[in-house]
């Protein structure tokens, strides 16, 4: 985990169990990455948010993408890198990209993905939206796209 100016960064190895026969990595495992992407920045530059969300607040995910430009094996290294996208009143918007570390100190983009995600608070069956807590917009302050960036989208 590195933090640099526009992205917070998870590093990951590739190992044997997230292979499919063929050897590559089956898709699912880019979606799992970004999940734990998302918890280690949690854990990281928002401990106050982690202890919210094992009260009552909710971060559910409202929608995942991914799309793969190239194939990656056991043992390739990753950095898994979060972006914010967008800010609305009660969702974030984040972009990942999984860039494969060569040994040689290249990097190779293999593949792009974004989550959407709400805030919410409440007993299960009676969630309800919350707006974004502000330790949460704190510890995305670093990460923030600049205005022109924003979508602005009303949610």
């Amino acid at each position: 985990m590195t933090d640099h100016t526009d992205y917070f960064e998870h590093r990951h190895t590739v190992g044997f169990e997230e292979t499919n026969l063929v050897g590559n990595v089956y898709y699912v495992n880019y979606l799992r990455w970004q999940g734990r992407c998302r918890e280690m920045f949690l854990k990281f530059r928002a401990p106050a948010v982690l202890a919210e969300v094992q009260s009552d607040l909710k971060l559910f995910t409202l929608k995942v993408d991914c799309e793969f430009f190239a194939e990656i094996t056991a043992f390739d290294e990753l950095s898994i890198r979060m972006r914010l996208a967008d800010i609305a009143s009660t969702q974030l918007e984040f972009t990942f990209d999984y860039v494969k570390l060569e040994p040689s100190g290249g990097e190779t983009l293999i593949a792009r993905g974004r989550q959407r995600v709400a805030c919410m608070r409440g007993p299960n069956g009676a969630t309800v939206p919350v707006t974004v807590p502000e330790a949460l917009l704190d510890a995305l302050a670093p990460y923030r796209p600049r205005p022109a960036q924003l979508t602005g989208r009303a949610v």
